[in-house]
């Protein structure tokens, strides 16, 4: 009886000192059903509650009491490979789930806009012809990884577009990259929702991006670089 009666005094303190942790996990800025019929509530729900949140916790974990502790994310990932050896693991696999993830659900919406008429859709149609060529390139990225991974459209060090992939919860800030679209292909991205049918996720998926959140991301990376 002793213990039940402190049990929410544990769960408290618990509570309080994960509030205090550097690194949290982000509200969606749309409800779990909202991008039904096209990505369904459950797995929104388990994708964000419960897979983005073991990446927050995980990296907290590695981080707290080292004097990465107070770093941005972004800051840690560029810097991977200087970071100490322990740290990496946490870094590769918690920080860059929580990276990647954090990107990802910005870049979703229910009512998707299209890109206006500016600096990425001419870069796009520079270097690919057409935002349906680079379209057609990120979902061939997507299916050509193997196992668990990410496609990305990413800005180089030059502010050149390109389409690349990484394994498992690797980020394009590893790289020197910025990423400004990612697509999840892990299965737990779809696969209560449509199994092994990763072309059939990654039709949903186009129904749901905001070209216009890429843009204005697209925006951002050139001008943190002329900054």
């Amino acid at each position: 009886m002793r213990a039940l009666a402190i049990l929410p005094l544990i769960l408290s303190s618990l509570a309080f000192a994960q509030t205090s942790w550097p690194h949290r996990l982000p509200d969606l800025p749309y409800a779990y059903e909202a991008l039904e019929p096209h990505i369904d509530k459950a797995t929104m729900e388990i994708h964000h509650r419960r897979h983005h949140q073991a990446y927050v916790d995980g990296l907290n974990r590695a981080l707290i009491g080292t004097p990465y502790e107070t770093w941005l994310l972004e800051d840690l990932l560029r810097s991977f490979d200087s970071l100490p050896n322990e740290l990496k693991p946490a870094v590769r696999n918690h920080g860059g789930g929580h990276a990647n993830h954090s990107l990802f659900w910005t870049i979703l919406s229910p009512a998707p806009k299209a890109a206006e008429q500016g600096p990425f859709l001419e870069a796009v149609n520079q270097q690919f012809g057409s935002l349906e060529a680079l379209r057609q390139a990120l979902t061939q990225a997507a299916l050509s990884v193997f196992g668990s991974g990410w496609a990305w459209l990413s800005v180089d060090g030059q502010g050149k577009l390109l389409v690349e992939t990484t394994p498992n919860q690797d980020s394009p800030l590893m790289l020197g990259h910025t990423p400004i679209l990612g697509i999840d292909v892990w299965e737990h991205a779809y696969y209560l929702k449509h199994q092994n049918r990763r072309a059939d996720y990654l039709e949903a998926f186009w129904k749901v991006l905001d070209w216009s959140a890429v843009a204005e991301r697209y925006q951002q990376a050139l001008t943190r670089q002329k900054g």
